[in-house]
Order: C-alpha cells, then sequence, then structure tokens
C-alpha cells in the first residue's frame, strides 16, 4: 500500500467536519461577543439540521437519477465553499445585522449554514468517493474525519478558549441589626481569560485546512502512485459502464471476499451477504451510535463535566477527541466485523453513555462531585464512550464498503439521520425546558 495515499485519504477526510467542529470548540471566545450569547449553540444546532437539505438531494439523486450527479465537481464545489466560508468568518464573525429593531449575528448565521452544508454534504459524497481506493484506504479515511475533531480541539487548547479563573470579589452587605457600618462578604467570580490569539487567526487556520483537503482530493484524482491503488478504473460518477450497451447500473465489487463462493446471495443489497433482517440491524445501529455521539451526549457534554472542574471539561473534551482517530487506527490492524461483537460494543458504550446523561441530569451536584475519583471516572469515561462507538462506526463503514458505492451513499444518509434525530430529541430538554443546569463553576456548593 501507498503511503502517500493513506496520508492523502487521512487528509481528505480531515475536512470532513473540521470547519463545524472548529466553530463549536471556539463558542466560549465567541459568544460574550455577539448579542446572542449562550443562545448561540441552540441556533447552531438548528441551522446544521437545516443543512441538511444538501445530504437529503445528493441522496435522492442517487435513488432516482443514479450517474446524473457528478460526484467529483460536486466535492469541489463543497470543499471550495467551506474554504470561502470559514476564510469570510475572519472578517464578519463579529459583524451584526438590526433584525425587527434587534441587532443579530446575521453573518455569523448564515456563513454557519454554509459550513454546515458542506460538513453535512460531505456525509454523501466522501465516504461514497472512497471506492475508487482499495478498502484498506477507508479506515485512514475514518482516522482523517476522526483528526478533523481533535486538531480544532488541540488548536483552542493552545489559544486557551474556555479557560476559566476564580477571581475573589467584594460586597458591601447592610446589616440593620446593631452593625452601623455594614459588613463585608467575599464571593468568587467566574471569569474567562483572554485567548494568545485571536478568533479572527483561529477561523483563518480552519480556512487553511479546507485548502489542505482540497489539495489532497486533487492528489488524490491526478497522482500517478494514488491511481495505481484504485482496484479498477470502470466507472463514472460513482457507477460502472457495460461493455454491451452502456447501460450505467450500480457500481458493486466482482467478488466477496467474506462470503462462499458458491453461497446464493442472501438479499438484493449490495453482494447479497447480508439478509434483510442484517442490513437493518448494521444500519439501526449505525443511526444509534451516530445519535449518541454526535448529538446527544456533546449537548449534555458541559454539564456531565464541569461540575467536576474546569480541567475535567477540557480533558474530557480533548482526550474524547484524541479516542476517535485511536479507535480508526486500532479498526485499521484488528477489523473484527462480527455483528454479535458489533452489537456487544455498541451496549457498552450505550451504558457508558447512560452514566454520562445520568452525571449531566444531576449536574450541578453529580456523584463524587467534591471526589477526585468524579472526575477521573467522568474522564475515562468519554473516552471509552467515544472509543467504542468510533469503532463500532468504522466498522460498519468497512462492511458497508464491500457492498458497492450505493451502500455507501446510504451509510453517510443513515450518519446524518441518526444525527439529526438526536438534535431532534436533545434541543427541546437543553434550550427550551432548561431540563439541566450547569450550576456557577466557581460558586455552585454541594454537600
Amino acid at each position: 500500500m501507498s503511503l502517500l495515499t493513506h496520508l492523502l485519504a487521512c487528509l481528505f477526510g480531515m475536512g470532513s467536519w473540521v470547519s463545524i467542529n472548529g466553530l463549536w470548540v471556539e463558542l466560549p471566545l465567541i459568544v460574550p461577543q455577539i448579542p446572542e450569547a449562550w443562545y448561540l449553540p441552540s441556533y447552531l444546532s438548528v441551522i446544521i439540521q437545516m443543512a441538511n437539505i444538501g445530504p437529503l438531494f445528493v441522496t435522492l439523486m442517487h435513488r432516482f437519477r443514479p450517474g446524473t450527479l457528478n460526484e467529483r465537481a460536486v466535492i469541489y464545489v463543497i470543499i471550495g465553499l467551506g474554504t470561502v466560508a470559514t476564510f469570510l468568518l475572519g472578517f464578519f464573525w463579529k459583524e451584526t445585522v438590526v433584525v425587527a429593531g434587534v441587532a443579530r449575528s446575521v453573518p455569523l448565521l448564515v456563513l454557519t449554514f454554509f459550513l454546515a452544508a458542506v460538513d453535512c454534504t460531505s456525509s454523501v459524497t466522501f465516504l461514497p468517493f472512497m471506492m475508487r481506493l482499495k478498502s484498506q484506504y477507508l479506515t485512514t479515511y475514518y482516522i482523517g474525519e476522526g483528526v478533523s475533531g481533535l486538531l480544532p480541539s488541540l488548536v483552542a487548547l493552545i489559544q486557551g478558549a474556555g479557560v476559566v479563573h476564580c477571581i475573589n470579589s467584594t460586597q458591601s452587605v447592610n446589616y440593620t441589626l446593631n452593625i452601623p457600618n455594614g459588613s463585608v462578604t467575599s464571593d468568587l467570580q467566574a471569569q474567562y481569560q483572554p485567548a494568545n490569539f485571536s478568533t479572527e487567526v483561529f477561523f483563518f487556520f480552519l480556512s487553511a485546512m479546507m485548502l489542505v483537503c482540497l489539495g489532497a482530493f486533487l492528489l488524490l484524482n491526478y497522482h500517478p502512485s494514488v491511481a495505481r491503488e484504485q482496484p479498477n478504473s470502470r466507472y463514472t460518477n460513482g457507477v460502472k459502464q457495460k461493455t454491451k450497451n452502456r447501460e450505467l447500473v450500480e457500481q458493486k465489487p466482482m467478488m466477496d471476499p467474506y462470503r462462499p463462493e458458491n453461497q446464493k446471495p442472501r438479499s438484493s443489497f449490495g453482494t447479497g451477504s447480508y439478509s434483510w433482517m442484517e442490513v437493518f440491524y448494521i444500519f439501526g445501529i449505525l443511526a444509534w451510535v451516530n445519535a449518541l455521539s454526535n448529538t446527544v451526549l456533546p449537548s449534555v457534554q458541559s454539564y456531565s463535566c464541569m461540575p467536576y472542574g474546569n480541567n475535567a471539561y477540557h480533558l474530557s473534551a480533548s482526550l474524547a477527541a484524541l479516542s476517535n482517530p485511536l479507535a480508526c487506527f486500532i479498526a485499521m490492524f484488528l477489523p473484527i466485523r462480527s455483528l454479535l461483537f458489533m452489537g456487544a460494543l455498541t451496549v457498552i458504550g450505550t451504558g457508558v453513555g447512560v452514566y454520562i446523561m445520568i452525571m449531566a441530569v444531576l449536574s450541578p451536584c453529580p456523584l463524587l462531585v467534591n471526589d477526585t475519583s468524579g472526575g477521573v471516572i467522568i474522564v475515562l469515561a468519554w473516552v471509552l464512550f467515544i472509543l467504542t462507538l468510533s469503532y463500532v462506526k468504522v466498522i460498519i463503514g468497512v462492511i458497508l464498503r464491500d457492498e458497492g458505492h450505493s451502500a455507501l451513499v446510504w451509510c453517510g444518509a443513515v450518519v446524518q439521520l441518526g444525527s439529526l434525530l438526536g438534535a431532534v430529541t436533545m434541543f427541546p430538554l437543553v434550550s427550551v425546558y432548561d431540563y439541566f443546569s450547569s450550576g456557577d463553576p466557581c460558586n455552585t456548593k454541594c454537600s
């Protein structure tokens, strides 16, 4: 296998979600300077789900007009759009427009919609494009997708985004009972520390990462050593040409190495390796793990971690982001395709997720809140949660890659569907009904 192709596949995958991931980790520096303040995350959740119109369009075109949509052209467009949008954010993220007499961050919200459309659409275009390469490179692509969350987090840590210091403040309190001069009480106030470099520089960095993704995509298309890694070249826009009547048909692998040679197809899905019950089982798990790991648990991460301290929160965010590419790296050398094992890992990850959710519900006074072990456990819980479910996602991607181009398109669609259902479920609980309480990072007292 070509080391260059592995590197390019990783850099290509890195561009899939780097913009939106970067925007989320930069929120502590953005919200104090815009009129929406901490309502912004709620708006972002809605905007990101609205952007699913992109993958919906691509999936419908693939279903009803296969071969009409030029896959490469779509990828060029969305990477270029992501590059321009992140670059413009560096100039306009603080700008406001008066709407109905109220100042609103219209440029930020509009550009975020374009970024979300780019990242959501990448789920149904980047993955199918990887059909052009050998199956080993799909795992490398998933490593890059994991890095798209890790890299912005590390840069934000270097930047100092979200670092809170508790400082003393004094308040004069007047009493009427024999204390003529009043009394002075001491209190703590949370104060965000100034960043080591500006938000504008951070957005320019994200734009540069999108340019790197674009360069990697160009080389994946035109570099000679990459062309040698393609299993065959008889495809156009994800479909294969018949030599006799030149009708466009869905590309599928010529042989499934994981099915006995003379075994009859068990369904009309892909190569027929799996029955329809197993296909629904695979896609059900895929939707479930993406709902949990992309929207449900991340929406309460601050509630589950902040009661244990700012360090626990940042460690959980950084190590969880590191767990994603680590799981992909493990899957590269240990790709266990057992559906039973996949289900067992999903149950383990879900169980850990339940513990995290319980701690979020109990915020600001979760279990072991005043004990060091509580912070250690919540950090390890986040690492195990992301590690197990990321491994499941990679294995499902590898399985569906062997089932053909269409299977990967539906893989991306189900990923977005699961994320959408998770967001729709959590948005009212977090933002409308205020079911979760974060408490004050400096003054919350738990007995």
